[in-house]
């Protein structure tokens, strides 16, 4: 960390120097993100996790372009090429592709035509052509023919000669970049269908014969069609107009009508189509994906983000039920902190007795263990299985809900779920995942990796180390905003809490089984190996339910618990009295309580919490049914109105279930009367909406569906996007990975978080 890149973050994010200084420090001091957002207000300049998180990331950037400049330093060093004027240019040099440029014509190469050019001796005449003051190049060619060398005649000079330029030009780093935007700001992107791949490639038809400005195409089509290109369906090419490409090389190069200035204008085109514009477009390549990757990984990470906060049922008794037809419905019964404590198989949708059997003995299981809440799995007879449970009287106020099982076989066959379940079998372990997720979405789905949750667009054609990044930034974020009950959590759960990890979550949970639960925060430190530091970043984000402190219940910092016990000693009364009383609170004076580490941020942060001690951040638990009747894709029609939950949201449109097993597209022009720009704006994963029905295509499985009014229904699509008039319709190629519900047993930017927080 410099000076100079605290000035550079700074100046990018429009943030005060001193913020980014203070946030650079405190990672240095191994804080995490959340410590820092939620307890360092003061330092910061009550920076939020979005800005922590780009600061971070930059510091990252430039740290790993520094490490690039210093390899380079080091191998011009070793040739001897290494100038003032060199290292002041590599000083300045803002991006890695600045730093390549300038180190392009020194960096070791294979041989290259120029290369071969020069072991025949012809730079010099390169040099002098190069500089067009000599009026006959035939005339100075002559000199340099040598047989020997294999230079036989004048034209064979030449053609070296010219060589040497067009490797000269394609070097220039000042060209480079002028060229490198050119490509981004007018060149286009152009799809073809392999001869003979058409009916492979049906799924990619919107590509077989499309083209786009670079500057125009969304993420979700680069993405589209660079797996087309994979699979080698699709052949893409990315290029500007070749004339005005040609005219910027012309402009730096030619500098006369004389006979030299002809062989350079030779060279400039030789140069572009031979190096150049295979260069520009491989650069170009990667910044398309590099922008498409950013675009997408936020997408995900929203869908994420939306998805680990979804409402909690709470603390429930639950009976969980992992669906099937032939191998029956595998039932578990959990008590009110998921523990599981019984577990069967019912086999219904066979015959009529198996129908009796398996609702005599749903009914004396909720009736034993004096359950509560049904949560059946949403996949394979997930809907059959639901209506089955909801014609049965239980004589009981039952909550039957159909839960999204995405990625519960992920967890079953997990080394996790072997832990605590070595003898069980994966269906079961499955349906405690079901019942579990319930309860409390978050605690159950930090086990599972985030890819197999199914809230991704195009998650496994994006950088995989950047999207591991974000997801697990995420669910940090998440984890620490909710909080965790120490005394209950996982230690999976306990992971994620700043300042922890692996190591120390199974630690916290040994110690916790020896020593039974968690009587105070400060007991948190006989933990093995939690020491101090470690301390400091999770107590606050932990919480003792039932603890003799009640601010051990609360996101009160313990490093602030002496500022509290203080506001309750000047008002006589206890610090209980202070959480139970809104008079008393409103007699507190926060000025009063300021002092060098201890600001107003954090005062009315404490202020927040005495009010709403631990308060959960996620919004209450609605009931939810899908429309009974409709359980298959068959049973649906055009003009259908129906309840549905959004299980996906992409750039092109958002995913809703309606009960079919096969999520419907709403696109993005039907899911408002007024344009949408971002369907993130409009809906939420897990939200629950109103659809229409607008087509159904049984063959390939695919649900248009709208959330317009009726009245703003039969609207263009053309009129609502914003691009050019032949556009591919998105939702096509991409429903192999969107929109397709599969059984449990089948289940597998610069700132990612610009969205995280609204």
């Amino acid at each position: 960390m410099t000076i100079k890149h605290i000035r550079i973050i700074a100046q990018e994010l429009s943030i005060a120097e001193s913020g980014v200084l203070a946030v650079a420090e405190l990672l240095d001091e191994d804080a995490t993100v959340p410590f820092i957002a939620r307890y360092r207000k003061e330092r910061t300049g009550s920076l939020d996790e979005v800005a922590i998180t780009a600061i971070r990331d930059r510091l990252t950037q430039l740290q790993e372009r520094d490490a690039r400049k210093d390899a380079i330093v080091k191998s011009m060093e070793k040739q001897g090429v290494l100038t003032d004027e060199l290292m002041n240019r590599l000083e300045m040099a803002e991006t890695v592709a600045e730093l390549e440029d300038i180190y392009l014509p020194y960096k070791p190469k294979r041989r290259t035509r120029a290369t071969m050019a020069r072991e025949k001796g012809l730079e010099p005449l390169a040099l002098m052509i190069f500089e067009q003051h000599i009026k006959d190049p035939d005339k100075e060619a002559v000199s340099f023919i040598d047989t020997e060398k294999g230079v036989d005649t004048v034209e064979d000079a030449l053609a070296g000669a010219r060589d040497i330029i067009a490797e000269m030009i394609s070097e220039n780093s000042e060209v480079r970049a002028e060229l490198r935007s050119f490509f981004m700001e007018k060149g286009t992107i152009r799809s073809t269908v392999d001869k003979g791949k058409e009916a492979a490639g049906v799924k990619y038809k919107d590509y077989f014969d499309w083209s786009e400005p670079v500057k125009n195409v969304p993420s979700h089509r680069i993405l589209a069609m660079r797996r087309g290109e994979k699979e080698e369906i699709l052949n893409l090419s990315i290029a500007p107009d070749e004339d005005q490409a040609l005219a910027i090389l012309d402009r730096h190069f030619v500098k006369g009508k004389n006979a030299a200035a002809a062989q350079v204008e030779l060279a400039v085109k030789d140069s572009y189509k031979r190096l150049l514009s295979r260069s520009m477009e491989t650069e170009t390549r990667v910044s398309m994906k590099e922008l498409a990757d950013r675009d997408a990984i936020a997408v995900f990470v929203e869908n994420l983000r939306q998805l680990l906060l979804s409402p909690p049922l709470g603390a429930r008794r639950v009976l969980g039920i992992d669906p099937g037809f032939r191998t029956g419905c595998k039932v578990v019964c959990l008590d009110r902190q998921g523990k599981l404590l019984h577990h069967d198989t019912i086999y219904p949708h066979m015959n009529e007795k198996n129908d009796r059997d398996a609702e005599r003995k749903l009914i004396q299981l909720c009736e034993k263990f004096d359950i509560e809440a049904v949560a059946v799995g949403n996949g394979t007879a997930g809907r059959e299985t639901e209506a089955f449970v909801r014609k049965i009287d239980f004589k009981r106020s039952l909550k039957i809900i159909m839960v999204n099982e995405s990625g519960a076989s992920i967890y079953s066959a997990s080394e996790l779920a072997r832990e605590e379940f070595p003898d069980l079998d994966l269906t079961v372990k499955g349906s405690v995942s079901i019942g579990r997720r319930l309860m409390d979405p978050l605690s159950e789905l930090v086990k599972i990796d985030p890819k197999s949750i199914g809230v991704g667009q195009y998650q496994h054609d994006v950088d995989q180390t950047q999207l591991k990044q974000a997801l697990d930034d995420c669910v940090v974020l998440c984890v620490n905003a909710v909080g965790v009950d120490v005394n209950r959590a996982s230690a999976q759960l306990l992971t994620y809490v700043s300042g922890l990890g692996p190591g120390l979550a199974k630690n916290i949970v040994q110690y916790r089984d020896e020593n039974g639960p968690f009587s105070s925060r400060k007991a948190l430190t006989k933990v093995p190996r939690l020491g101090p530091k470690a301390f400091e970043q999770c107590a606050g984000f932990l919480r003792i339910s039932d603890g003799a402190d009640p601010l051990d219940k609360s996101a009160v910092h313990p490093e602030s618990y002496p500022i509290v016990h203080r506001m309750a000693g000047d008002l006589h009364c206890t610090v209980a009295d202070l959480m139970n009383d809104a008079a008393l609170r409103d007699k507190i004076v926060i000025e009063r309580y300021v002092d060098e580490k201890t600001g107003l941020p954090t005062l009315r942060d404490i202020l927040s919490e005495l009010a709403k001690p631990g308060r959960d951040p996620r919004q209450e638990f609605k009931e939810f049914s899908f429309a009974e009747g409709v359980e298959k894709i068959t049973d649906l029609e055009p003009g259908m109105k129906l309840p549905g939950i959004v299980t996906n949201i992409t750039a092109f449109g958002a995913f809703v279930d309606v009960g079919v097993h096969q999520d419907g597209l709403v696109h993005i022009s039907e899911l408002s009367d007024t344009f949408v720009k971002d369907p993130a704006a409009v809906v939420k994963v897990q939200q629950q909406v109103m659809v229409r029905v607008l087509e159904v295509d049984i063959e390939r499985k695919r649900i248009s569906l709208s959330m317009k009014s009726q009245a703003g229904a039969g609207e263009s699509r053309s009129g609502r996007e914003q691009t050019q008039t032949r556009k591919p319709s998105p939702g096509k190629p991409f429903n192999r990975d969107q929109g397709k519900k599969q059984p449990a047993e089948k289940t597998p930017f610069n700132n990612p978080f610009a969205k995280l927080k609204r």
